[in-house]
């Protein structure tokens, strides 16, 4: 079919202006802009078909216009009526397709979309999306929100001013008909599936309301009325502070009062750690820093009040308010979620804490006796249940591990390597200690209260640790050795063969006498000394050793069995003592050398009584 020379002459100008337009958006939308979102780049394409298609649409409204006016002018004409029709059937056929794919598409486009409020005094209005020519959503959402501002601030501001006025592209909202707020097109009624006219009405609705809310919130009335509520926040949150502190105050003279009736020494394991009177300052200044915390909080939770009232500082409700609500909400949400883990971790620790209580009644039963293993000593139950026990946790340790709050983040692996390496850097003397400690419980040396010799420390057993051993001299001084200096030095352990199913230690002492003393008189009388003194076995009897003969003495050494080896000293002392009184008995004289040379002959060195 073919349209009439009038028809083309009427469509081609809109044509050329549709077309004109269409390649200034074109234009704007291939343009790189630095302000655009990084999504807007996306909706390009889409909207640019959606200009297309709405170009076409006012291009098949046109043609429709046409067809309808040559219809009726060839109504006698029945296969002129009857093309025309199917023209006009087209027409309607593509129009619904158009709209919708054109449905279908902004449905898309709102998956993605990112909408920029238009909101001049923080309440949000509307929100821009689509773009115009050169102007991103972004650039027309602040464009609006100044120009909202700009007309607000006017001094004989006007509703009534506020006009909605059509163009070829859509409707603009107009104040004063020389101030345009923003413009409505096709675009942004389609995103909304309205019309042009019905969104800017609406657009209009809501700047006239939000001017008058804000004028009326302004006004100098409202600005009486907050002065009145902030005096009367102040008041009370005077009141509350001073009933905190009248209660604190209370709460401290309470305790101060009752002290020696609630409060006693706190101990641990025997050892004093605080008296009542510490206990009761510790108590109190506590009881000081919770009033001080309680305080600071009503202030806190007091200022969003207050800053609510006034629009400007409106918006620092919500930020001071995030900065405790979000950290707290975060936490209760983390211990929300940490209660699964949380059950998990008590049934591991209560199954391995039942396997260390049934090891350790098997221990028990192993230091009393009842329960015998060959080759596995009593004194070894202990230390190895402590190894077991360590063995237990530290596998207990590593299936909570991943249940722990925070154990997958980086900064928790980062610490815990950071502390694993310090650990294995300072604490090499420390693991050669306890390996060291390890080999001395299983080697046996010596138990606790035995008298040992160890390099040149000689003392009583008082103390065994994995790390160090203890030893008390006779001089009651308590040394302290590393494990790892035993293992590498000798150990004499004078108590082994001390129980009553061994012949006793041996204690020994020398005595030179010279050649003309007979060795056998010299034998009877050290024998006898031994069997005098105190804590001397008479069985296995005593027995004397000539150890050397020298240029001016013979060499005794007397030998006599004792079961107590932790009082060689005063078995000495009594030995040494009961050796003269037998020899002075004897009329043997114990003179060195020089001295037989220096006398005449005639003294003796014997006491008066012996002789």
């Amino acid at each position: 079919m073919k349209l009439s020379f009038e028809f083309w002459i009427k469509v081609l100008p809109v044509l050329s202006v549709v077309m004109l337009l269409g390649s200034i958006s074109a234009f704007a939308q291939n343009k790189p802009n630095k302000d655009s979102l990084a999504g807007d780049s996306l909706h390009r394409v889409a909207e640019s078909i959606l200009l297309r298609e709405q170009q076409q649409e006012k291009i098949d409204s046109l043609v429709n216009i046409q067809l309808q006016k040559e219809l009726q002018a060839a109504s006698g004409d029945k296969q002129k009526t009857k093309e025309l029709e199917d023209k006009l059937n087209e027409i309607a056929g593509r129009d619904s397709i158009r709209k919708s794919e054109q449905i279908q598409r902004i449905t898309e486009l709102k998956k993605n979309a990112t909408g920029f409020a238009v909101a001049p005094f923080n309440d949000t209005l509307f929100h821009i999306y689509t773009r115009i020519g050169s102007f991103s959503a972004r650039d027309r959402a602040d464009a609006i929100n100044e120009r909202i501002n700009k007309i607000y601030k006017l001094p004989f501001y006007k509703a009534d001013s506020l006009k909605i006025n059509e163009t070829e592209s859509g409707y603009d909202i107009l104040y004063n008909n020389d101030i345009q707020i923003l413009s409505v097109n096709d675009l942004d009624a389609l995103w909304f599936d309205k019309s042009a006219n019905e969104l800017a009405i609406e657009y209009l609705a809501k700047i006239k309301a939000e001017i008058a809310a804000e004028k009326q919130a302004n006004s100098f009335k409202n600005w009486l009325k907050r002065i009145g509520m902030v005096a009367l926040i102040m008041a009370g949150l005077w009141l509350i502070i001073y009933i905190i502190n009248r209660l604190f105050k209370a709460l401290s003279r309470f305790i101060s009062i009752n002290h020696t009736r609630f409060f006693d020494t706190l101990t641990i394991q025997k050892i004093k750690v605080l008296s009542a009177d510490e206990f009761e300052k510790l108590l109190l200044r506590v009881v000081n820093l919770l009033r001080i915390a309680v305080i600071v909080l009503a202030v806190y939770f007091s200022l969003p009040l207050l800053f609510s009232i006034f629009p400007e500082t409106e918006g620092w409700t919500d930020t001071l308010l995030a900065w405790v609500l979000t950290p707290a909400k975060s936490a209760l949400y983390g211990v929300f979620h940490f209660l699964p883990d949380l059950v998990t971790i008590l049934v591991i620790y209560f199954i391995f804490r039942s396997a260390i209580r049934g090891v350790k009644y098997f221990v028990n039963e192993i230091e009393k006796g009842n329960i015998q293993l060959s080759g596995f000593h009593p004194d070894w139950a202990q230390p190895t249940f402590n190894i077991v026990k360590f063995l237990l946790y530290a596998f207990m340790f590593v299936l909570i591990f991943p249940y722990l709050p925070g154990s997958d983040s980086s900064a928790f692996k980062g610490v815990s390597v950071f502390v694993g390496v310090i650990f294995s850097l300072g604490s090499s003397s420390a693991v050669s200690n306890m390996v060291a400690g390890l080999v001395i419980t299983y080697m046996r040396p010596f138990k606790i209260g035995d008298r040992v010799k160890i390099g040149d420390v000689t003392g009583d057993v008082v103390e065994k640790t994995m790390l160090v051993t203890r030893i008390r001299t006779i001089k009651n001084e308590d040394i302290t050795l590393p494990n790892s200096t035993i293992l590498s030095t000798n150990t004499i352990n004078f108590s082994t063969n001390t129980n009553p199913e061994d012949v006793g230690l041996i204690v020994h002492t020398t005595v030179t006498i010279g050649y003309d003393v007979p060795w056998k008189n010299m034998y009877q009388a050290l024998i006898d000394a031994a069997l005098r003194t105190e804590m001397i076995l008479p069985e296995p009897k005593p027995f004397v050793l000539q150890t050397s003969l020298e240029d001016f003495y013979v060499s005794y050494q007397i030998n006599a069995y004792t079961r107590e080896a932790n009082k060689q000293a005063i078995i000495y002392s009594y030995l040494h003592q009961n050796i003269q009184d037998c020899c002075n008995e004897a009329g043997i004289e114990i003179l060195s050398p020089h001295y037989r040379a220096a006398r005449d002959g005639n003294m003796t060195t014997i006491p008066t009584e012996y002789l």
